[in-house]
């Protein structure tokens, strides 16, 4: 296991287990976390083992109950924060990972804890998650690409609707509206989440992550657009899987 002063990380038969592991402080994301994310993160998408990756909060009480904002308001020269934000963007890295990734949410998950469960591509939740975006009660807005991320998810008006109350939403909303795909009970929450990531993991990574770029680049683009992309996607993996075949002909001669 890697040693990060806010982030525990251990690899297991493929699978990137990363846990946000200030429990005391009820895994709130401060400067140091977003340093120890940017080298997992980076870790993890250089790493051709790994196939999938669970994120989860440590402790009984969240996931993550957002940013410090003593930390992130409390703003450097104009020309050391871009360097800073150029050099360390945590955020794009998550959202540019090949490998799958699944978040296992439980208790609160306020602001950018919201935002990394946004980030990954399949979300659990136990029965007593609960989500909150209280930026715009805070006289800001999110910062990290909820604005952007949770409409794609949930849809525009849903999203508004969260984003300008700062209202809280439990699981069995959370699941209704797609903010989770599945709500489990607290006790089976990291065993559901394994069991997702393993059935993903024993697949041919080439596939899975040809299977996850054609869905979220397509998103981006017209459906035209989008089905030309999975068919280059589909016919390079044919190509790829066809020349291994080849090659393993011409080894019995």
């Amino acid at each position: 296991m890697d040693d990060f002063e806010t982030v525990l990380f251990e690899k297991r038969d493929g699978i990137a287990h990363v846990t946000l592991n200030r429990p005391k402080n009820l895994n709130v994301y401060n400067i140091q976390m977003r340093d120890d994310l940017y080298q997992v993160l980076g870790a993890i998408r250089d790493d051709p083992d790994i196939r999938v990756g669970i994120f989860k909060g440590a402790g009984d009480k969240a996931f993550c109950a957002g940013a410090d904002l003593t930390e992130f308001l409390t703003a450097p020269p104009p020309v050391k924060a871009r360097q800073v934000r150029f050099q360390r963007d945590v955020w794009s890295l998550f959202l540019n990972l090949p490998q799958p990734l699944i978040a296992a949410v439980q208790g609160y998950a306020l602001g950018s804890g919201v935002e990394i469960a946004l980030c990954c591509d399949i979300r659990i939740g136990s029965e007593d998650v609960r989500f909150r975006l209280p930026e715009i009660g805070l006289g800001i807005i999110p910062a990290a690409g909820g604005t952007q991320t949770l409409p794609r998810i949930v849809g525009r008006s849903r999203a508004l609707e969260i984003l300008l109350t700062n209202r809280w939403v439990d699981a069995e909303e959370a699941c209704r509206i797609g903010l989770i795909n599945q709500v489990v009970p607290r006790e089976a929450l990291l065993e559901r989440a394994e069991e997702l990531a393993g059935k993903i993991a024993s697949h041919d990574p080439r596939a899975v992550r040809s299977a996850k770029q054609a869905v979220i680049k397509g998103l981006d683009m017209t459906l035209s657009q989008g089905l030309d992309l999975e068919k280059r996607l589909a016919w390079g993996l044919r190509a790829e899987v066809a020349s291994e075949k080849d090659e393993k002909a011409m080894d019995i001669y």
